[in-house]
């Protein structure tokens, strides 16, 4: 069941590899999300440490929350994965030029979970080539429709 989607990752880049991470989050941040009151257009995610956290993830807090806490709606979230992978990752985005970019945040099995994707950059001209060849087919799709009728 997907949450929140980040559109503009397919815009903007290339995705080469996709992972699934966990998210360490506190409890009203977790219901917040249930109420699809997160935005991830913005959010990115950056190697700290040896860990991988997600930061520019927007996540409103709630106004039935407990008042005792005090919500940071941009605070940094650790990313969850197997050490294997992290240092996967890690060697990529140091060494061959690429990124990580959140791509969705959906729940699986009760839990909060946010697919990353290993993405390269797009120029403008590709960016160009794309939407290009999104409105083509876009026409083709409603050509087919009308002969169908």
């Amino acid at each position: 069941m997907s949450i929140a989607d980040n559109k503009k990752a397919f815009f903007d880049y290339f995705i080469e590899d996709r992972y699934e991470a966990g998210l360490v989050l506190e409890g009203w941040e977790v219901k917040a999300i249930r109420e699809s009151r997160v935005q991830i257009k913005e959010a990115y995610v950056l190697v700290r440490n040896n860990e991988l956290y997600l930061f520019g993830a927007h996540v409103s807090a709630l106004t039935t929350t407990s008042t005792f806490s005090h919500p940071e709606a941009l605070r940094s979230r650790k990313l969850l994965l197997h050490r294997a992978e992290i240092d996967k990752l890690i060697g990529k985005v140091e060494r061959s030029g690429y990124t990580l970019v959140p791509l969705n945040l959906h729940m699986k099995k009760g839990r909060v979970k946010c697919e990353i994707g290993l993405a390269k950059g797009k120029k403008q001209h590709d960016k160009r080539s794309t939407e290009k060849d999104r409105d083509a087919k876009r026409e083709v799709e409603s050509a087919m429709k009308t002969n169908r009728r």
